[in-house]
Order: structure tokens, then sequence, then C-alpha cells
């Protein structure tokens, strides 16, 4: 039994498309291809039918995902060198995704941090999308930093702290004198930091549980944004006080402290950003070992064969002959009338050496002497 099959087929039931497998494990869609033919083969079943332009599973595939993504996490644990890790001669690329107002604080200590314990270390800062289209357990992000927590139990999380909301208004705003009712909150307009551009959120749910209402003028895609609309304009935000303290200050906001107490946390919601570890073999590197960044593949070439140790290889296939091309041959020039002998007619002649003809059975005079 090929235990590698495993891995492909890990692969292939969380990429739902050969080729994204095939980027997934270095591999060339061709050499997937083949891997795939050869699950179908072990299985019985087709895994991945086509439907239009888009691969999808099987029912017996779907059957199959959770259970082949955890012996997948188990043989690699089992396989994996226990040692210490090295941080000076550690050479990865880490991917951190996270809300673009932690991001914004977290960012510059975290790089000069890495920067001087791990030289060899490059991180790649990636803000939410806009639609929940990744799963972290594929591989594609290393550790994510935000306010929900996993629905993944095979994905670690650890709360480093919380939050308060906060209401953020420009200085000289006609209602930022004294304090903040709910008379007030009433007579504002509000931008809203939203990644789906959505105009109502947890912090609306929170307010109309206590019967209040606010108006939504628009959407921004991050913190930094709406905190900029909020210094240009009369419209108020409702904020994470520490995180977007620094931008706030450095924009000359007014902070004040909203009249319903809110849950701690962006969008109303606990600070617990979860530690996304991913359950693939990039997680087990050497310390000190190299490799492309994420995305790289080895260089293409003929596919190498693995055999098992001290087992001959298999017979190879003969080598076809090499195909002959015949000679080009050019035809003699036809004969004019004024230059043919006398009391014979002008015509083509027959090509000469090597390529030409046999005789000709219906012409008599191929068989003269």
């Amino acid at each position: 039994m090929d235990l590698n099959l495993l891995v492909a087929l890990d692969a292939l039931l969380e990429e739902n498309s050969v080729t994204a497998a095939a980027d997934r494990l270095n591999l060339s869609p061709p050499a997937m291809s083949r891997t795939l033919a050869r699950i179908r083969r072990a299985t019985g079943d087709d895994i991945l039918v086509r439907v239009g332009r888009t691969m999808v599973p099987t029912p017996r595939a779907l059957e199959l995902r959770e259970e082949t993504r955890e012996l997948v996490r188990r043989a690699t644990a089992v396989l994996t060198p226990v040692h210490d890790l090295d941080l000076a001669r550690l050479n990865r690329h880490f991917t951190v995704r996270g809300h673009d107002a932690l991001l914004g604080v977290l960012a510059a200590p975290l790089i000069a941090r890495t920067g001087a314990t791990a030289p060899n270390v490059r991180l790649s800062l990636l803000a939410e999308p806009s639609a929940d289209q990744r799963d972290p357990t594929r591989g594609h992000v290393d550790l994510e930093i935000g306010a929900s927590e996993p629905d993944r139990p095979e994905i670690s999380s650890e709360v480093v702290g919380t939050d308060r909301m906060v209401l953020a208004l420009r200085r000289g705003h006609p209602l930022a004198k004294g304090k903040v009712d709910a008379e007030k909150l009433g007579r504002m307009s509000f931008v809203t930091v939203s990644r789906r551009g959505r105009l109502h959120g947890a912090v609306d749910d929170a307010f109309a549980e206590r019967g209040l209402r606010r108006r939504v003028i628009a959407s921004l895609p991050t913190s930094a944004a709406a905190l900029e609309v909020v210094s240009r304009s009369d419209a108020a935000v409702i904020v994470a006080e520490r995180v977007c303290r620094p931008a706030s200050a450095r924009l000359g906001l007014v902070v004040r402290r909203l009249p319903v107490d809110l849950p701690p946390g962006p969008d109303g919601r606990d600070l617990a950003p979860p530690v996304r570890r991913r359950s693939g073999p990039r997680m087990a590197a050497r310390p000190g070992a190299g490799g492309a960044p994420r995305g790289g593949r080895r260089p293409r070439g003929r596919p190498r064969l693995n055999h098992p140790r001290g087992a001959p290889p298999g017979p190879t296939r003969p080598r076809a002959p090499p195909r002959l091309k015949p000679a080009r041959t050019h035809p003699a020039p036809r004969t004019t009338p004024a230059e043919a002998p006398h009391g014979t007619q002008p015509g083509p002649t027959r090509p000469h050496g090597p390529m030409a003809p046999g005789p000709d059975p219906r012409d008599p005079a191929d068989h003269l002497g």
C-alpha cells in the first residue's frame, strides 16, 4: 500500500482541483492526474467528477474527507522528528492573516522582533478576505488573529487579550462636547467597518436589545479608512479602543464612551485571536532547512521513478527505431517539342538515383535492355 496516496487524496479533497492540489504538493498537473487515477483504482470511486468547469467530490469522497485529513495529520506527527528549535537557523516563510486594526498595531513590532531573533524568516501579512473563501487547515495561512473562535477541533486557539468598543469623533464635532447619551446617538450619522460591505452588524443588534437604533450612512472595509472618513466629516464610528488608539491619536480624533455596555472586542465580540495551525507537512520543516516560499514549484523535468529500497527497477520500454526520411529528389525537366529527338514524343523523364522507382510492368519500355 502506498501511503503517499493518502497525502494526495487529502490535497485533492481539500482543493477540489487537480491543478491546485498539484501546486500544494509541488507536483506537475499531469503527475497529479496520474495519482488521481491510481486513487480511483484503489478506492473504486471517481473521487472527483467534472461539473462544468469545476471538480465536485463524490458522496464517497465526502465521507472520506475528515478521515483522510485525520490520518494524514497523525502520520505527519509520527514521522516528524523531535528537535530543539533554533530560531537563528530557521529558514521559513510564514503567512499571518488578521483584522486590519490588529495588523496595524502588531506589524511593526512583529517584523522588528522577527528580524532580530530569526533573520532568515520571511513574513506575509494578509488582511481578512471579503468572504470566507479559504479553510485555514488547507495550509494557506499559518497564523490568524481575529475575534472569532475556530469551528474546527483540529485548530488550536488562545485568548491573548480583550478590548472595549468606543465612539470616535472628529475634534470639533457638534455632538462631541459633554457626555454622549442615547439621545445624541440617535442624532449622529455613522460609518461602519465591514469587510463584506454590511450596514448592519453585532453592534446594531446590541443597540436594538436596549431600544436604540443608529443611522448608518456608509460602510468601509478597514478601520483605518473609517477613521480617515470620520476625521474629515461629521460622521462617527464605533471601533475597538486599544487597537485603534494609535490611528485615532494620529488623526486627532476624540474618543467617547458609549452610553450602553457592549461586549468587548471588534464588532461587539470577544477579542479572541485563534492560533490557526495547519496540519499539513509544511509545519514539519526542519530548523535551518531551506525551502521555496509557498507556491514555489520544483523545476520541471523528466519524472523521477522511486523504487523500494533493495528492489531492482522494473523493465523499461524499448525505444522505437528512428524514422528515416526519404531523400528529396527533383524530377528532370520536361523536354520541349524542339528538344525532342526526331520521331519521338516529348514527355516527362523518370527520376534516377537511389530513390528511383523499379520497372513499371505496364510500360514495355522498362523491360527493354
